[in-house]
């Protein structure tokens, strides 16, 4: 990402960010408005706070003639005591409704904050979600992952204590700064003597605040993917004795994010005491030149009073905006590393004219299919196939000939690169994501599931499912009997990812989960791979309940489950060799005949070695 090279060439980062968000933030306009209002009374009542104590020094402290009494009155000789109570009671009120002013300017700025920045995140997830596999297959996980929490987090800052507040504070200003004019036009230029000064530190420094920003988060996305890495796969990192190379890693990465965090406060840290020191000599100046005015009789004592406190006032917006411009940079940095990911275009989407599909009956048609992950690379090379509703196809052949790639592009995780998929004779792009995917349930070789209840995980995704359903379900799977067992039965918590199960009952609990979609279509991808001999033939058995009267896809490097297959596909290099049923594939002696009676003789060897 290009880096800007000063302060105005950060404001576009910023403006761009706001853009794409302004929708969210139009959508609570009435807190917008509530918010609107107090900072503009905020805005009023700062310009009347120092009034009261110049009716203290020019008519109660310093006595002034009558006329002057008179003219700022409305009436001659106030008692100088009345006049004293009035402006006591002037600072108590102004300054009282100020307070509740800001009190609901910072309450309705954070009831906004919070629900942009809960909108923002959930459209971030969602699009995830929706990203192709080849996206995620090349992002980390982890840096994804801080883009969803730390950095939407930071958006926040942009509404809630930098933009909108900087907006009060130009507001804040603008009306000071035309007072003093009003009070004497020289005074006020001399007073903003130092306004270029900070212009030139704040345009020096800002490039360097966004700048490490930017890195410091990368740094940050990096440390979180390193953490998410190595602790999703911790038993492979304990097998392997890999823990001290992880946490070396770690260690580097964290460092660097550290040594990028100090550089950023402390740019932002000079920038802030920069500003201290102009503000001081820009004090210094007017309290001199003002309080020559008052010995020549030009202004009076109220009158130098009321500038110093709007000189110090009016900087304060000055202080804010050298402290917001790190902010703001921050979140400017955090608010691209968001609209990164949402302008990335998911590789398979709906078309414009798509439709949602009618309830398959389960027929699959493959015309002469070309798909490949890189223009150099084809993976599946004019595969032709047609299926019946409620037959079933194995997918057998040595590994990376295409079978589960051929699976995705039935679940239009990837799009053929040539050629046509169609279910009951229409081709599945002319369908929505949405009403295609749901009808196909998939049992992987290591399935997913969730830090939830072995109900919730049985029933994920089926709304109002009964408690008659999902057992019915772990019964079809051959999963009731182990899950009664459990400590809390269905309502046993299970670790993530399954971690708290053995591979055959996670197995049969994603066969239960297959089952409660009750889908025309199913894809078995080595379900019953690293199984023991129990847990295999207990797996079996479930899925060929759960196969009958489905069109069914087994992916298989057994040989032996690949026998009661309507047909079966032999693959090499993406390609098809062989297709027939087994006795068909077993009379012509190819590749298939030779691998089975290979398996078969394996097989036996080990039955007489126990023997």
């Amino acid at each position: 990402m290009k880096q800007s090279t000063s302060i105005s060439q950060t404001a576009p980062g910023l403006w761009r960010v706001l853009c794409a968000f302004w929708p969210y933030v139009q959508q609570q306009w009435s807190l917008l408005l509530v918010s609107g209002i107090a900072l503009l009374a905020d805005v009023g009542l700062r310009v009347l706070e120092p009034w009261p104590l110049k009716i203290v020094f020019d008519y109660v402290l310093i006595p002034v003639n009558d006329a002057e009494t008179t003219d700022l009155f409305g009436q001659a000789n106030l008692d100088p005591i009345i006049l004293l109570t009035i402006a006591v009671l002037s600072i108590v009120s102004v300054t009282g409704l100020r307070a509740i002013a800001g009190y609901w300017s910072t309450v309705s700025l954070a009831i906004l904050g919070s629900r942009v920045m809960a909108q923002v995140r959930n459209r971030l997830y969602r699009h995830l979600q929706r990203l192709s596999l080849d996206y995620h297959s090349k992002a980390r996980s982890g840096d994804l992952i801080v883009r969803v929490s730390s950095d939407a987090n930071r958006l926040q800052e942009i509404l809630l204590t930098a933009a909108l507040p900087l907006v009060v504070s130009v507001l804040t200003l603008a009306s000071m700064i035309g007072v003093m004019a009003w009070l004497d036009f020289k005074l006020t230029l001399l007073s903003l003597v130092t306004f270029p000064l900070f212009g030139f530190a704040a345009t020096r420094l800002s490039r360097r605040i966004r700048s490490a920003s930017l890195q410091q988060r990368q740094r940050e996305g990096a440390v979180a993917a390193t953490a998410a890495e190595s602790l999703s796969a911790i038993k492979l990192v304990q097998a392997l004795s890999l823990e001290d190379a992880f946490a070396d890693v770690f260690d580097q990465q964290n460092r660097s994010s550290l040594a990028e965090s100090v550089e950023t406060k402390r740019l932002a840290a000079n920038l802030e005491r920069t500003v201290d020191v102009l503000i001081a000599l820009g004090t210094a100046l007017v309290l001199w030149y003002g309080a020559r005015l008052v010995i020549q009789d030009a202004l009076s004592p109220g009158d130098v009073l009321v500038f110093l406190t709007y000189l110090k006032n009016a900087f304060k917006p000055v202080q804010n905006f050298a402290k917001y411009t790190g902010r703001l940079s921050k979140a400017a940095a955090s608010g691209e590393r968001i609209l990164n990911v949402l302008e990335q275009k998911p590789d398979v989407c709906d078309r414009t004219d798509a439709t949602p599909a009618p309830i398959f009956k389960g027929s699959v048609q493959l015309q002469n299919l070309h798909f490949a992950y890189t223009p150099d690379q084809e993976i599946l090379k004019g595969i032709n196939l047609s299926v019946q509703p409620g037959q079933q196809i194995a997918l057998v052949g040595p590994s990376g000939s295409g079978k589960s790639t051929l699976m995705s592009l039935l679940l239009r995780l990837y799009d053929p690169t040539a050629g046509q998929l169609k279910i009951d004779g229409q081709d599945i792009r002319d369908y929505t994501l949405e009403s295609l995917r749901p009808q196909i349930s998939v049992v992987l070789q290591d399935s997913l599931l969730f830090a939830a209840t072995i109900r919730e995980n049985i029933a994920y995704g089926i709304a109002g499912a009964s408690d008659r359903e999902i057992e019915a379900a772990a019964r079809l799977a051959n999963a009731h009997q182990f899950i009664m067992a459990l400590p809390r039965g269905y309502d046993t918590v299970v670790g993530e990812r399954g971690s708290t199960l053995s591979g055959g009952q996670r197995q049969r609990v994603a066969i239960a989960r297959a089952a409660m979609r009750r889908t025309p279509i199913l894809i078995l991808d080595e379900p019953t791979s690293g199984l023991d001999n129990a847990s295999e033939q207990a797996v079996a058995e479930a899925l060929r309940r759960l196969a009958q009267n489905r069109t069914t896809f087994l992916i298989t490097h057994d040989l032996h489950l690949a026998t009661p297959a309507d047909q079966i596909l032999y693959m090499e290099q993406g390609q098809v060799v062989e297709q027939g049923n087994h006795s068909e594939l077993m009379r012509k002696n190819g590749p298939y005949a030779t691998l089975f009676r290979m398996q078969s003789a394996i097989q036996d060897d080990v039955i007489l070695s126990h023997c």
